[in-house]
């Protein structure tokens, strides 16, 4: 049996705007975010959802309960679905980190951890796995929303392709915000070849360009 999940990056966030890392950090949605937020709610409409989970982060659980307001579904919040955490990092702008950490900076640039504090992308694989079989269990067969970060969604589709997560970092930028994507779920298996009947034109266009970009040669990551 195969549970459809539907992948949403949070609106903008204050931080976002400034371009300052913010793993986890729970930093709020702009006036632009809530309206991204709205947007998704608005693109999902004619979508039926059995539920919706979020990362507890502000801006990911705010951008959830405007979908899921229209849907009259509550939100679910779990800690393993947050972004990647980034340590001292954390509100650096890129700029700043590459002044203060030059070395480590060189290092995220071509895939790696930055930070030799926080998390690696491997620990961070493994909780929103964690999260997400367990949610794959609970909604067996249905359709489901999770809203969670660039990082927790990038770790999701490099396991769904098969890519190891450096890689598939030098590979894949970051989700826009609000920018919906797909994954199955099937015996426990997850997987991008969802079946054409539970996605739509937009969702099946997008899983065919994750796979052709799994294929590419790595570069460094931006």
């Amino acid at each position: 049996m195969t549970t459809t999940i539907l992948l949403a990056r949070h609106g903008e966030s204050d931080w976002n705007r400034t371009k300052q890392w913010q793993g986890w950090a729970d930093r709020p949605l702009t006036g632009l975010g809530r309206a991204q937020a709205e947007e998704l709610a608005a693109r999902l409409e004619d979508t039926e959802l059995d539920a919706v989970y979020s990362s507890d982060l502000q801006r990911a659980r705010e951008t959830a309960e405007i979908v899921a307001r229209t849907k009259g579904l509550t939100v679910e919040t779990t800690a393993d679905l947050r972004e990647v955490d980034v340590g001292s990092w954390s509100g650096l702008t890129r700029a700043e980190a590459e002044e203060r950490f030059p070395d480590q900076y060189a290092r995220w640039l071509v895939g790696g951890e930055g930070w030799d504090d926080g998390e690696t992308y491997e620990q961070l694989g493994e909780r929103v796995l964690r999260a997400l079989q367990r949610i794959a269990a609970e909604q067996e067969g249905r359709r489901v929303l999770i809203v969670a970060h660039g990082g927790s969604i990038r770790a999701i589709h490099a396991t769904a392709l098969g890519v190891d997560v450096h890689t598939y970092r030098r590979i894949q930028r970051v989700e826009p915000n609000a920018t919906l994507s797909a994954v199955c779920v099937e015996n426990g298996r997850l997987t991008e070849l969802c079946r054409t009947e539970d996605l739509d034109e937009f969702l099946i266009r997008d899983q065919q360009r994750r796979r052709e970009a799994a294929l590419r040669p790595p570069t460094p990551a931006g």
